[in-house]
């Protein structure tokens, strides 16, 4: 089981079994979050916990999803999204630099073009190791 937590520790995340994939976005928000995404759905192998404070875009008439971050220290927890998939459940990521560095240091890095095209880009093999700095 992998664990993040905010800087103050008021909020908490954990993911059960393989994250697979870790994802590096260029959209707006991520770049300037530096955040890397592992995914699943609400309440299924990913658990958030403790207080949240949650933002989505006011420019965007619907919305698909908030993010959500410690309303103490302002680390970005995850993202969650606001409507249900086709089978009822909704997707939630963590970030995983809220983990400690050890834990997921060798995670592969999965790219995803946020910013133009919304396509998954090729790996490039970099792990998580290579993002931290």
């Amino acid at each position: 089981m992998l664990k993040g937590s905010c800087h103050c520790g008021a909020t908490c995340w954990t993911l059960e079994g393989d994250p697979g994939g870790i994802t590096a976005c260029n959209c707006t928000l991520c770049r300037r979050y530096g955040t890397l995404w592992a995914y699943d759905y609400v309440d299924e192998r990913i658990r958030v916990a403790g207080p949240l404070k949650s933002y989505t875009r006011a420019e965007v008439a619907e919305p698909a999803l908030e993010i959500l971050f410690c309303p103490t220290c302002a680390c970005v927890v995850a993202w969650r999204g606001l409507r249900p998939g086709k089978s009822g459940r909704r997707r939630i990521a963590v970030n995983l630099r809220l983990a400690p560095p050890e834990e997921v240091a060798d995670l592969p890095i999965d790219h995803f073009d946020g910013l133009d095209s919304f396509d998954d880009l090729p790996r490039d093999g970099r792990c998580v190791r290579d993002m931290w700095f």
